[in-house]
C-alpha cells in the first residue's frame, strides 16, 4: 500500500500467480510432467511474473523510503527517492495490467492464412500475389515455418487463391489482425495510359485446430479424389491425386493437391477443421461483441482495414488511423510497427471495457 492507497491489483491475486509460477518452473525443471503443457503454460505466465516481479519491487522500496521519512537525517534523500519511485509506479501498473488482460486461447496456435483477390480483375490477383510474398517475407524474419497448402495462380502470376499454413510461436497471435480487405491504390502493369485503379484482396487468418477442437462427423464430409490439371491457362499444381472435401452442414469445401493422395487428405482435414474451428470462435465473438462493438481485430472479412498506395508511398491501416509513409519496407515483410499498434490499441479497448465494468 502507497499511503493510504491500495495497490489497483489485489496483491494476494498476484501472489498467487507468481506462486504458479514458480511451481510450473519447478515442475519443468525436474522433468515432472507434460513438457509440451507445462512448457506452454511457462511461457504464458512468464512475462506476467516478471511484470509482478517489478511492480511489487517498486511496492516495495516506496514503502521502505516512507519509513526513512520519520529520520531527519535521511528525510530530503528518502523525499527524492520516493518522487522517483512514485513517477514510475503508473508505468509500471499500466504494464502489470496489459500482462494481466485475458488471453486469447488461439494465440499460441499455428496459422492457416487464405488470400484471394477481390474487386479489380487480373491487377486484384496481381496484388494478392504481392501480398503472399509480403507474409512470407515477414514469416521468414520472424523465423516462422511458411508451407503452402494449395495455390492456384493466373496467366501473369497473380494469385487466385492462396492457402498457407504458418507455424511457429505468437503466429495467430500477431497474424489474426491481418484479417480483412486490404485496398491497392497504383498504376496497373496491365494499364497502358498511366492512370491510378484501385483494387482489393481478402485476407483471412484462421487458427489451426486439432481434433480434439473440432469433432467432424465423418457422416458429415464428402471426399472426392480427381485429377488437378492446368486448364485454361490457370497454372496449377498438376497432380492426380488432388482431394476434395466438403463439409455438408455447412458448405465449406476444401481442396489440396500435394503429390500424395494420403498428405492431401490430411491436409484437407486440418484447412476443414481451422475453418471450422473460426466459424465457431467467430459465433461466440459476434455475441460478445454486442457488448463491444469497436474492438480491433475482429477479422471481419467485409471490412476494408488497410490501403496501400503506391504513388504516395504510403500505408494506411484504417482501423486506428496509422499512416505510415514506408511501403517499400512494409511489403518487404515489415509488418511489426503496424500489428504493435494494432495489439496495443486493440489491448486499451479491453483495459478500457475491464475499468468500466469494475466502475459499474
Amino acid at each position: 500500500m502507497i499511503g493510504n492507497t491500495p495497490p489497483m491489483v489485489p496483491l494476494d491475486k498476484l501472489a498467487r500467480i507468481t506462486e504458479r509460477f514458480e511451481y510450473v518452473s519447478a515442475r519443468l525443471a525436474e522433468g515432472d510432467g507434460d513438457p509440451v503443457a507445462l512448457g506452454r503454460e511457462y511461457a504464458e505466465l512468464r512475462p506476467v511474473a516478471e511484470q509482478i516481479a517489478a511492480y511489487r519491487d517498486t511496492l516495495a522500496q516506496i514503502a521502505e523510503a516512507e519509513a526513512m521519512l520519520e529520520d531527519a537525517e535521511m528525510r530530503a534523500l528518502a523525499e527524492e527517492e520516493l518522487a522517483r519511485l512514485r513517477a514510475e509506479l503508473p508505468a509500471l501498473e499500466e504494464a502489470l495490467k496489459r500482462a494481466l488482460l485475458p488471453k486469447d486461447a488461439a494465440d499460441a496456435r499455428p496459422a492457416i492464412l487464405e488470400i484471394r483477390p477481390g474487386t479489380g480483375g487480373e491487377e486484384a490477383a496481381l496484388f494478392a500475389a504481392d501480398l503472399m510474398r509480403m507474409y512470407q517475407r515477414h514469416a521468414e524474419a520472424r523465423g516462422w515455418r511458411w508451407e503452402v497448402v494449395s495455390l492456384s495462380l493466373t496467366e501473369l502470376g497473380g494469385v487466385r487463391e492462396a492457402v498457407i499454413s504458418v507455424q511457429g510461436e505468437g503466429v495467430f497471435a500477431r497474424l489474426k489482425y491481418e484479417s480483412g480487405v486490404h485496398r491497392v491504390q497504383r498504376v496497373p502493369v496491365t494499364e497502358s495510359g498511366g492512370r491510378i485503379h484501385t483494387s482489393a484482396a481478402t485476407v483471412a487468418v484462421l487458427p489451426e485446430a486439432e481434433e480434439v477442437d473440432v469433432r467432424i462427423d465423418p457422416a458429415d464430409i464428402r471426399i472426392d479424389t480427381m485429377r488437378a490439371s492446368g486448364a485454361g491457362g490457370q497454372h496449377v499444381n498438376t497432380t492426380d491425386s488432388a482431394v476434395r472435401i466438403t463439409h455438408i452442414p455447412t458448405g465449406i469445401v476444401v481442396t489440396s493437391a500435394e503429390k500424395s493422395q494420403h498428405q492431401n487428405r490430411a491436409i484437407a482435414m486440418a484447412v476443414l477443421r481451422a475453418r471450422l474451428y473460426d466459424l465457431e470462435r467467430r459465433r461466440k465473438a459476434a455475441e460478445r461483441a454486442e457488448a463491444r462493438r469497436a474492438q480491433v481485430g475482429s477479422g471481419d472479412r467485409s471490412e476494408r482495414i488497410r490501403t496501400y498506395n503506391f504513388p504516395q508511398g504510403r500505408v494506411t491501416d484504417h482501423r486506428i488511423n496509422l499512416t505510415l509513409y514506408k511501403l517499400d519496407q512494409v511489403m518487404a515483410g515489415d509488418l511489426d510497427e503496424i500489428i504493435d499498434a494494432l495489439i496495443a490499441h486493440d489491448q486499451a479497448a479491453q483495459l478500457a471495457e475491464m475499468e468500466a465494468e469494475s466502475g459499474a
